[in-house]
């Protein structure tokens, strides 16, 4: 797709001021209502329609036991395994991965702590309009229209030295010191998937081909998104969507579902279903590592869906690099039969993008870069 100037991207629709401040996505009324606002519905060809589950998607199992105990034949099959999945969709599973059942518990069960509060409470900390942090009731204040049936808490995390509190301080500051333990919860949280993306970037090494340590110490001062997803109940489940098909833009995400299925992934010109497994993590690779990786791994479009009868809660951890580095593949996965797929682009770059210009959807790397090589021409 050629880009003349930012003006050209087909955007996503903002809601005028007016209109934003009309609809506000209330779960405990929206949740029984036997019509959904059209706002909520989506085309017919993007609509999950009723009728069966779709498939389930084969998704490797990747057994971390060996790798986290130096096992190098444990290694090599994990890494083998990973790569296979990340040519293929970019899906994979990890158990033994080292994050304590009580943490994980805690920070499974504290979702509801927030979430059912009433809205006026949950507002305290609202999400404004360009920033990462925040709750978001759907995205009633951005798009006007296909408008995801869920509510949202993002917080920031900072691997950096100085950055040791971000999580507690922030939801402390917004929620009240009510809210201090809910803040420690979701820091240990963060820190150990921080932890844990860092030991699957050295396995992503390894199954490239590059030195082990590449990416590790790319990642090692990261900068992420922690997000809290709550989907309530919808009585048209067939006309909706619980977050709508995209390509995730961060680099790694690393996602742990309820019981409640929902997570469908796009491979072979067909849905498919995640099954949920409680001891294990659904990773995905992002557009920032597959322009990483030099395109030869996968970022792939994936979807939630709802139902109406039961709410899904998935604790997602969106792992960024720090916003100085520059995501340029390695010396090793460029060469004459393997040329330079992507431009080089810093994180904060490709999410102000999102942000502000394009709706993330499953060409938003495509269209990014063209819009990058553009701007420097």
């Amino acid at each position: 797709m050629a880009i003349d100037c930012i003006s050209n991207i087909p955007s996503m629709p903002h809601c005028p001021k007016d209109e934003s401040k009309k609809l506000v996505f209330d779960a405990s009324v929206f949740s029984f209502q036997s019509q959904i606002p059209k706002e909520f519905i989506w085309p017919d060809d993007e609509k999950p329609g009723a009728g069966a589950d779709p498939p389930e998607l084969k998704v490797p199992l990747i057994d971390l036991g060996g790798f986290r105990s130096g096992d190098p034949v444990a290694t090599m099959e994990a890494s083998r395994l990973i790569g296979e999945a990340c040519r293929q969709h970019g899906f994979f599973l990890v158990v033994n991965h080292g994050v304590g059942a009580k943490l994980l518990a805690d920070a499974r069960d504290y979702v509801d702590n927030f979430f059912e509060l009433p809205l006026s409470e949950k507002q305290r900390a609202q999400r404004k309009l360009g920033e990462d942090c925040g709750y978001a009731s759907s995205f009633t204040g951005r798009f006007s229209t296909k408008l995801p049936w869920k509510e949202t808490l993002s917080l920031r995390y900072s691997a950096k030295n100085n950055s040791s509190k971000v999580v507690e301080d922030y939801l402390v500051n917004k929620m009240g010191d009510e809210f201090r333990q809910f803040g420690r919860v979701y820091q240990d949280y963060c820190e150990a998937m921080s932890k844990l993306s860092l030991g699957i970037m050295e396995i992503l090494a390894i199954s490239l081909g590059v030195k082990r340590s590449h990416f590790r110490e790319f990642f090692e001062k990261d900068d992420s998104i922690m997000r809290l997803n709550y989907y309530p109940p919808c009585q048209k489940p067939d006309l909706t969507l619980g977050t709508g098909p995209h390509c995730d833009p961060t680099s790694l995400t690393i996602l742990h579902q309820d019981r409640v299925g929902g997570l469908q992934v796009f491979v072979d010109n067909e849905w498919r279903s995640v099954r949920p497994n409680l001891d294990a993590f659904v990773v995905n690779i992002g557009d920032t590592f597959m322009a990483l990786s030099n395109g030869r791994y996968k970022s792939c479009m994936h979807r939630a869906v709802v139902n109406s009868q039961s709410t899904r809660k998935s604790l997602a951890f969106f792992l960024c690099p720090s916003g100085d580095k520059l995501v340029t593949p390695p010396a090793e996965l460029v060469n004459k039969s393997s040329p330079r797929v992507y431009p080089d682009f810093t994180w904060p770059m490709l999410h102000e993008f999102v942000q502000k210009h394009y709706r993330a959807d499953m060409n938003t790397l495509r269209v990014f870069s063209n819009w990058v090589q553009h701007r420097n021409t």
